[in-house]
Parts: C-alpha cells; structure tokens; sequence
C-alpha cells in the first residue's frame, strides 16, 4: 500500500517539477525583443501557446508523449534557437538540465 503511495507522490512531484521547467522556458520566450527567425515558431504567441497548452495537459493529469516535450530542449530544438539568436543561452542550458533531470523519472524507458 505504501509503495504505490509513494510512487504516486514521486509522480506528482515529477509532473509538477515538469510545469516548473516549462514555467521556467515560458519566461525567457515571453522576454521581449526574442529573435524567432531560426525557431519552428513563428512569434512569440506560436511558442507561448505552445507551452501554455503542454502545461495545462500536465495540469490535469495528462502527460503527453515524450517527444512532444523533449524536441523543445534538444539541441537545435526551437528553445534553444531563440535563446542564441536572442542573448540567453546560458539560462536555458539551466532550464534544459532541469528538463533532463525530470525527464528520466517520468519517461524512464525513454533514455535506456
């Protein structure tokens, strides 16, 4: 009984810790001035609604597929585009490592 308890509670805290990391790259997007030409995105709203729907699917208990989530903090991927073409590389490196980190607790089949 206590193991699945436990286990749940580690899932939460790893959806909730997720919400954060895209709160997180939801800030440095929404910052003004952001350069958007190499990103998939087109502006700023592209990205923001974006994010803003991955966080109100994680809100409600609906963990979406890996991919999904993961294009947007690889290398190259569109977060990490603006980021260079808009002078913050350096904080996304840390948003992108906290990505990894709770990636591997919640798709953990996913990075064997």
């Amino acid at each position: 009984m206590f193991g699945s308890l436990n286990r749940r509670d580690n899932s939460d805290d790893a959806h909730r810790e997720l919400i954060e990391v895209l709160q997180a790259a939801r800030e440095l997007l929404a910052r003004p001035n952001n350069d958007f030409v190499w990103s998939s995105w087109n502006n700023v709203e592209e990205a923001l609604s974006e994010i803003d729907g991955l966080i109100a699917r994680i809100s409600i208990g609906d963990l979406p597929e890996r991919l999904d989530v993961s294009v947007l903090f690889a290398p190259t991927g569109p977060i990490q585009e603006v980021s260079l073409s808009s002078g913050w590389g350096h904080p996304f490196l840390t948003v992108a490592e906290r990505f990894d980190s709770v990636e591997h607790r919640l798709w953990p089949m996913a990075t064997q």
